[in-house]
């Protein structure tokens, strides 16, 4: 079993030392991931055309082989699922991120990106998020809030949810996402299949931009933050606010059939033609 250990915040993270080391009782592990920040990268495998990617040996205690690349933790994976790194990996593990990726943040995540990049490449993905103190369920933590992660909870949570995974492997490849409280393990209250949420417990409400000073035309962008609401305790977020870690299987982008009443099929038509 060889298992790919990644994340969006740098190959220098905590959290991916100790999710690496998570991981080791249950296969052959590799780190390999990107050399930067690239939180909110979600799926990306960056800009193509300036794209000059390189890969760097570091060295991680406790881990036999890691690599940094320059790039997102998207193009990480499809690196490794094209033997870059040797023969293709089984299990693509993602994490561990400060802040929850629960809710509206799934789409962006890198962390989960990555772990959906597995899925499209034959491997199965378990992305690993950890709710920050204090810096609310959604979101990346300033540095100096990361001294107080409980890192090894969120690593045992992943690691049983791994251990299920490889005991009974699915029949096609799956994501799991995993968010887990910022709590010792002997205080989380236990764990909940969860759904993606629709409401962040705290949104950007509002944007305006403000004048650079010496810059005519040019603007600074100002956000500004609505207040904390309680989500349900069934959605991804809710379950992480309530003090449960959170389980969720995401699914593969679907086909849907067109609205009965729309004007869409019929302009179409009129450009280009009814199917022949």
């Amino acid at each position: 079993m060889r298992i790919m250990v990644t994340n969006d915040d740098g190959i220098d993270s905590v959290g991916l030392h100790v999710l690496a080391r998570a991981m080791v009782p249950h296969g052959e592990v590799v780190i390999i991931a990107p050399d930067s920040e690239y939180s909110g990268a979600g799926a990306a495998l960056g800009a193509l055309h300036e794209m000059h990617p390189e890969v760097h040996r570091v060295p991680v205690a406790g881990i036999d082989e890691a690599w940094s690349v320059s790039g997102p933790p998207g193009l990480c994976v499809m690196f490794a699922q094209l033997e870059a790194f040797g023969a293709a990996f089984d299990l693509i593990v993602s994490g561990i991120n400060p802040g929850s990726n629960v809710g509206r943040s799934v789409y962006h995540s890198g962390t989960v990106g990555a772990a959906l990049t597995g899925r499209t490449r034959g491997a199965s993905g378990v992305a690993v998020s950890q709710a920050v103190t204090a810096w609310g369920v959604e979101g990346q933590a300033p540095d100096e809030v990361l001294e107080g992660q409980m890192w090894e909870s969120a690593a045992e949570v992943a690691s049983t949810v791994v251990g299920g995974l490889l005991a009974d492997p699915p029949e096609h490849p799956i994501v799991v996402n995993i968010n887990v409280p910022n709590l010792p393990i002997d205080e989380i209250k236990g764990w909940r299949h969860t759904r993606v949420g629709t409401t962040p417990p705290r949104s950007t409400t509002r944007v305006s931009l403000e004048p650079k000073a010496g810059h005519d035309g040019s603007y600074k962008v100002k956000m500004g933050w609505g207040d904390a609401v309680e989500l349900p305790v069934d959605s991804d977020g809710g379950a992480v606010m309530n003090g449960y870690a959170s389980i969720g299987w995401l699914s593969h982008l679907t086909d849907e059939e067109p609205p009965a009443a729309n004007a869409l099929p019929s302009a179409l038509d009129d450009l280009l033609g009814a199917e022949r």
